[in-house]
């Protein structure tokens, strides 16, 4: 995943000068995940720009380019150190179209390498999705697999709305084929990437290498799960989700990110006001604790894994 977007990221900046990488270690080092490698021995100093460690500064450097006419693209280094950038990012990138009535864009990328697996520190493990997936004006999109992260940064950098792209660092590492002639889905575009029949499982980013490996695991033991990858957070598309659900009746949601107050309750909400008369039994949430990341030594125990799954499952299917 980590080349793929690599190369979606060298072919947008290919087809339009006006976009440019800003971010820590990312020029000459080529970032701590080897993202942003060559980018800057193919497009410049000028292009491709090492930036203080000061992400308020990143962002709001990446305002005035929008306003001047370039397509910035930031890297936030871990999903932790985004929050110096916070007060940029949503009091003032998410609000700048609607405070202009639409007349100026703000075509701005913030990449985010984001949740666990990693064996890594506070910090460095975090899943912040749900704050800028609940903050209006702002775009946010998770793929989960190189053929997708390889087309939605292209999409997402094309978009004249902001995007926070967040990158599931765990499926860095991940090696499956890229289709660099056939499109995948808009950016937008929930799928369901498993048919099934008794259960739907929904989630996004690493949580869908996870959902399908639960869903191999139950058909040996006779359950059918059906398994969505909903790819954006906001806005979501639910169409797919709720034809999946009507047909199943049962829905697991399933994120690394603490339960409380996420996309996982705004999901099982929605679920649950459009499609009741369809389920079967409640909609279930598979999540993080609600506890700040644990030391690496607990993340097995922090992060949903298969068994958390299908626990989940079988609870669904007892009622």
């Amino acid at each position: 995943m980590s080349k793929a977007i690599n190369l979606g990221l060298h072919r947008a900046m290919a087809d339009d000068d006006r976009v440019l990488m800003m971010g820590e270690d990312i020029g000459t080092l080529g970032g701590v995940f080897r993202v942003t490698e060559g980018l800057k021995r193919d497009f410049g100093g000028k292009r491709v720009l090492d930036t203080p460690l000061a992400e308020s500064g990143i962002v709001g450097t990446a305002i005035g380019l929008a306003m001047r006419g370039y397509r910035p693209v930031c890297e936030i280094q871990f999903d932790g150190f985004v929050f110096p950038g916070f007060d940029q990012i949503t009091s003032q990138l998410a609000k700048l179209t609607y405070r202009h009535g639409g007349a100026q864009s703000f075509p701005i990328v913030i990449r985010i390498p984001y949740g666990g697996h990693i064996g890594a520190v506070e910090h460095h493990q975090e899943s912040p999705e749900a704050y800028f997936a609940h903050t209006a004006g702002l775009r946010v999109v998770s793929p989960a697999t190189p053929n997708e992260a390889y087309w939605m940064i292209q999409d997402a950098i094309a978009s004249d709305d902001p995007v926070v792209f967040m990158e599931p660092k765990s499926r860095y590492w991940q090696k499956a084929p890229v289709d660099f002639d056939e499109r995948s889905a808009p950016m937008h575009r929930s799928q369901v990437v498993r048919e099934g029949a008794d259960a739907t499982l929904v989630g996004h980013g690493a949580m869908v290498s996870m959902m399908l490996q639960a869903a191999e695991i139950a058909e040996q033991e006779g359950t059918s799960l059906e398994v969505v990858d909903l790819r954006s957070l906001s806005p979501i598309d639910y169409a797919p989700l709720l034809e999946s659900v009507r047909k199943t009746g049962r829905l697991i949601v399933c994120q690394e990110a603490p339960g409380n107050v996420s996309v996982g309750s705004e999901v099982a909400a929605t679920i649950a006001e459009q499609a009741f008369y369809s389920l079967e039994a409640p909609v279930l949430r598979v999540s993080g604790f609600d506890t700040p990341f644990p030391p690496a030594k607990l993340e097995s125990l922090y992060l949903p894994d298969a068994d958390r799954i299908l626990e989940a499952v079988d609870r669904a299917l007892a009622y």
